[in-house]
């Protein structure tokens, strides 16, 4: 694993859905399964961790979430209505609690004026129970520095801190 990333996130998240009872999918693009390897780094991960999807191909997004072909021709893949299908679709398609899906420009190439290098997506989903409506996706644009590698690393420890901000935010 990436020394770049925290050790102490995939942990506090064990502890946090492992209290819960509760379950995790991940579906990444520019991260290409650091997020899946970070959670399952720790001890015991089967009691919460479901799956990690890498769908790095407009095909793949569709085929194994559920992106709609509307999306990713209207938007592109590194945009927020791509993110927040991808999150609902891995969350629905694991049938989990909480799902988290990233799009983005890792680089070095590939940027554009609207999306430069370093631009990444983060969605967050959350089942709620049936009847609760408390289900909800939320999606977060972010602009990181550094080449391929930092990018990348940042993108896993955003993405982990952004899921542990929604767990803390559903115990409130």
């Amino acid at each position: 694993m990436n020394d770049d990333i925290d050790r102490e996130l995939p942990m506090e998240i064990a502890d946090a859905l492992r209290d819960r009872e509760e379950t995790l999918a991940v579906a990444e693009s520019c991260t290409g399964g650091l997020i899946g390897a970070a959670i399952t780094a720790v001890p015991g991960a089967s009691d919460y961790f479901d799956s990690g999807l890498t769908t790095y191909a407009y095909d793949a997004k569709r085929r194994h979430l559920g992106v709609s072909r509307e999306a990713l021709d209207e938007h592109g893949a590194v945009s927020e209505p791509v993110a927040r299908e991808m999150t609902r679709g891995v969350r629905d398609v694991a049938d989990v609690t909480w799902g988290i899906a990233t799009t983005g420009v890792a680089g070095p190439t590939g940027g554009t004026e609207e999306n430069p290098v370093g631009t990444v997506y983060i969605g967050v989903s959350y089942a709620g129970p049936w009847g609760s409506e408390s289900s909800f996706a939320s999606v977060s644009r972010y602009v990181f520095d550094g080449d391929r590698a930092d990018v990348r690393a940042k993108t896993v420890d955003r993405a982990l801190e952004d899921l542990l901000e929604a767990l803390e935010t559903r115990d409130a």
